[in-house]
């Protein structure tokens, strides 16, 4: 089993920046790739960014350019950064840390979510 815990979240103005962090305990061994993902009122659960074991990064369309993906894999730890600088209103929502198991491709795990809100 993998736990998440994700950290960073916060009300911040338009132009602005926040870093989010999730550091995974447990079974942290098994985990592979790793991803944030955001969710907005009335809308559905979309990829923001995510990196493989190997510190490969991809990126929405959305948030090229302005958000950072990176991961420590030092021993007995893993964890994933993302850093979102020039911030819009449109980046609101509950953002999400997912690890894909590298054993079970059909396992993942969630964090519970940390509130990111962007102002005009």
């Amino acid at each position: 089993q993998v736990q998440l815990a994700e950290s960073g979240g916060g009300l911040v103005q338009a132009g602005g920046s926040l870093r989010l962090s999730c550091v995974a305990s447990g079974s942290v061994f098994s985990i592979g790739d790793m991803g944030w993902y955001r969710q907005a009122p009335g809308k559905q659960r979309e990829l923001v960014a995510a990196i493989t074991s190997g510190a490969s990064p991809k990126y929405s369309d959305s948030v090229k350019g302005r958000f950072t993906i990176s991961r420590d894999n030092a021993k007995n730890k893993n964890t994933v950064l993302l850093q979102m600088n020039s911030l819009k209103p449109a980046d609101t929502g509950v953002y999400y840390c997912k690890a894909d198991s590298d054993y079970d491709p059909l396992l993942d795990y969630w964090g519970q979510g940390t509130q990111v809100t962007v102002s005009s």
